[in-house]
């Protein structure tokens, strides 16, 4: 289990939630709260007692807004991180940050943020048994490939082990890489399609865009905030008997590598020696 007071954590995750829903509500922008915070908000009425990280989802054209004037909404010190916003960010989905903290999720990724909740845009999907593959084997490759960009290659020793990452990282751009799965995102319109696509899980996650409908307000830690309107089919699609809590050894947490309530992340200084400066959120 985690080493860090998860109460502190969850205080720190819930306050931006809430600034983050009131940027919603006053420019008019859909969101829902997503995975393991859904689910949070059915069975728990809030967090997870474990859980130490925060999800919602957004429609992509409101994902896209929030991103392009996040730093006119958002509210000091949160900002949004994206491969959108930033040149240098390593993953697909978005982060709403915390600039006042530092939090370092893995010992051997190079990305440097704050406590944060995850922002997941919602792309549309095609109906095609074959299509729903494809787009979800070319969003994953890219998605690893931004991985292997950023993280250390000697991470399992300086063998064998280490030349695929250094190939990778010699032959790639973040640049060309962050493009590709963009590109991948917007295979399929949002707007015109009848499926949209949870990336966690892969063409389990083909789901009816209906199934989302109109958000619907749902109670978190004694807050009102925005959740999926088919709630029950949305869960036991993602999750199974989802009010059954799992036992103690499948409850999952990041444990994170480092954190810091105090320490703006942009002032850390990031000793790790594969890190390369060029490559981390400044």
């Amino acid at each position: 289990m985690a080493s860090y007071d998860i109460d502190t954590l969850h205080e720190h995750i819930l306050q931006i939630l809430l600034s983050v829903d009131k940027v919603c509500r006053e420019h008019d922008l859909t969101y829902y709260c997503w995975a393991g915070t859904m689910l949070g908000a059915v069975r728990h009425q809030g967090f997870i007692p474990w859980d130490d990280d925060m999800d919602i989802c957004m429609p992509r054209p409101d994902y896209d807004r929030l991103m392009t004037h996040a730093h006119e909404w958002l509210p000091a010190p949160l900002e949004a991180l994206s491969i959108e916003t930033d040149a240098s960010y390593p993953g697909g989905f978005g982060k709403i940050v915390d600039g006042s903290t530092t939090l370092i999720e893995r010992e051997h990724s190079d990305y440097v943020g704050g406590i944060y909740i995850d922002v997941f845009p919602i792309d549309g999907m095609t109906k095609n048994k074959l299509g729903q593959k494809i787009a979800v084997a070319r969003y994953k490759a890219m998605d690893k490939l931004l991985y292997f960009l950023h993280r250390d290659p000697y991470k399992h020793g300086h063998g064998p082990s280490s030349w695929p990452v250094l190939l990778i990282q010699k032959l790639f751009s973040h640049e060309w890489a962050r493009k590709q799965l963009r590109a991948a995102y917007l295979a399929y319109d949002y707007e015109t399609s009848a499926y949209v696509l949870d990336y966690d899980d892969g063409v389990n996650g083909v789901i009816p865009k209906t199934m989302l409908g109109k958000p619907q307000p749902v109670t978190f830690e004694g807050h009102t905030v925005m959740g999926v309107e088919h709630a029950d089919d949305y869960l036991r699609n993602k999750y199974g008997d989802y009010m059954v809590v799992p036992p103690h050894d499948n409850q999952r947490q990041h444990n994170f590598f480092y954190l810091d309530y105090n320490l703006p992340f942009r002032q850390y200084e990031d000793k790790r020696s594969f890190v390369n400066r060029d490559n981390v959120s400044q």
